[in-house]
């Protein structure tokens, strides 16, 4: 049903990298000045931090923002606290591999990373990332602090439907996505090919029974499958895929903004994915990464990532999450039984 290759999907992409070895030895040791910093809570605690961040200099920031809003987050940063940021940007599973692949060569680069919380809970698992401790985290809805603290989320991909202004009307739109599987939505949708844990959570909502039969018919449909959430919301914008069901609000409301052709409308079951911060156990910044963190999670923080059209974790800020039903996927869930639900997905969409 899709005419994209996808050699190596994200659940076994995760699989793969961690049959590489029993444990990263290295990793799971950290450092102890590192460890004792994450924790400290004393009353110093902001000014040693800056102090130690000015004194470092720079950290290493991995991530799957879209530039478009992580650069100005780490400009943001440099501008408030004087440390550089060195941001690497990629899919989440490259995310996933390089710190792995640092982590098991010895290799101390990463200091902070923050991508989909399901490949985080791997670094968590491999003790590649270290449990820290936050002022902020009290702020923090319960979906978002694992009883490990090895992540925190600092927000949430929502799936939304996006369309293209130019080739669908708003009122053409169901009001559920049930809606979605008239036969006049034939030829009419997208996928983003990655998506199961998308799926996992509409079913979750709708009951197993209706949830499945649903994604059978949505499946006779054929809609078009492409791989980058970024690059989805591109396409849409472009015409080339009419509508996306699975597309993040954050990278369609950022074309919307510059006044691209796309629009998007929050249908529901919305489905959220935490996304997840974490501090790399054998950081060589700690002093910043901490920082960073305390930033990423303040007020401050989560009001610039909303301003930037991304969905913050935080209480302190509006969200869509206030305005509508939603289900938040579970990134244990999600890491023990995501075979079986990308296995699912591959049948019905990527045969």
């Amino acid at each position: 049903m899709c005419s994209l290759n996808i050699a190596l999907r994200p659940v076994l992409a995760v699989a793969a990298l961690l049959a590489l070895s029993p444990t990263v030895v290295w990793a799971q040791a950290g450092t102890s000045e590192g460890i004792a910093i994450y924790s400290y809570q004393g009353a110093d605690r902001e000014q040693r931090l800056m102090a130690g961040a000015r004194e470092e200099g720079t950290l290493a920031w991995y991530t799957s923002m879209a530039t478009t809003e992580s650069a100005p987050f780490a400009q943001a940063f440099e501008r408030r606290y004087g440390v550089k940021v060195q941001l690497w940007r990629a899919l989440s599973e490259n995310v996933l591999q390089r710190a792995l692949t640092e982590a098991r060569s010895r290799r101390r680069g990463m200091d902070v990373v923050e991508t989909n919380a399901p490949e985080v809970e791997a670094l968590a698992r491999e003790q590649v990332v270290a449990p820290f401790e936050s002022p902020y985290s009290a702020d923090l809805p319960a979906w978002a602090v694992p009883s490990h603290r090895r992540w925190l989320s600092d927000r949430a991909n929502l799936w939304v439907t996006g369309y293209n202004t130019g080739k669908v009307r708003p009122e053409e739109l169901p009001t559920a996505l049930a809606g979605f599987i008239a036969p006049q939505w034939r030829g009419r949708l997208s996928l983003e090919a990655t998506d199961y844990d998308w799926m996992h959570g509409v079913i979750e909502y709708m009951g197993e029974e209706r949830g499945n039969e649903f994604f059978r018919q949505l499946s006779a449909l054929r809609p078009e499958m492409r791989k980058g959430h970024a690059l989805v919301a591109q396409l849409v914008a472009a015409g080339e895929l009419p509508v996306c069901l699975t597309i993040y609000s954050g990278n369609a409301e950022s074309i919307k903004s510059k006044g691209g052709p796309i629009d998007w409308r929050p249908i529901e079951p919305l489905v959220g994915r935490p996304q997840a911060l974490a501090l790399a156990s054998n950081a060589p910044h700690p002093h910043a990464a901490l920082l960073f963190a305390d930033f990423m999670l303040s007020a401050e923080g989560m009001r610039l990532l909303n301003d930037l059209g991304r969905v913050p974790s935080s209480r302190t800020q509006k969200t869509l999450l206030d305005q509508h039903k939603f289900v938040m996927i579970d990134p244990m869930k999600a890491t023990d039984e995501g075979p079986k639900w990308e296995k699912m997905w591959n049948q019905l969409f990527l045969r």
